[in-house]
């Protein structure tokens, strides 16, 4: 009997695919995104040492006031020019994008496009 699938389970194996490809280095780190229902997090890591080198979501201090007026896409926009903010600030410019297995589209894809307005390279 095939088992069944949800889409929690396909989004998991589509991401470890994805992260067999994907490695963040020193002068390239990876832009790995999260997204639950209501808040969105993204991460700039350091896969060689281990380490997040800057980290941003929607439930930042900062952000928190802004984020609960806008929609769910502006929250993204709202975190995506934060982390590029943060990765300026540390020196980093070039990124390796990971979407976590999610589509390139709606709240990923509004993060990405004002990641990269704020300076950041895929």
């Amino acid at each position: 009997m095939p088992k069944e699938k949800n889409s929690r389970v396909l989004r998991l194996a589509r991401h470890r695919r994805v992260r067999n490809k994907v490695i963040g280095t020193g002068e390239r780190p990876r832009l790995c995104v999260f997204r639950s229902l209501s808040n969105i997090y993204a991460q700039i890591i350091d896969d060689s040492q281990h380490t997040t080198l800057a980290s941003a979501s929607s439930l930042d201090k900062e952000l928190r006031e802004q984020a609960e007026k806008a929609s769910k896409v502006s929250a993204s926009k709202l975190v995506g020019s934060s982390i590029a903010k943060k990765a300026k600030e540390k020196g980093i410019t070039k990124v390796v994008f990971d979407r976590g297995g999610y589509r390139f589209h709606g709240r990923v894809k509004s993060l990405a496009d004002a990641a990269k307005e704020g300076g950041l390279q895929f």
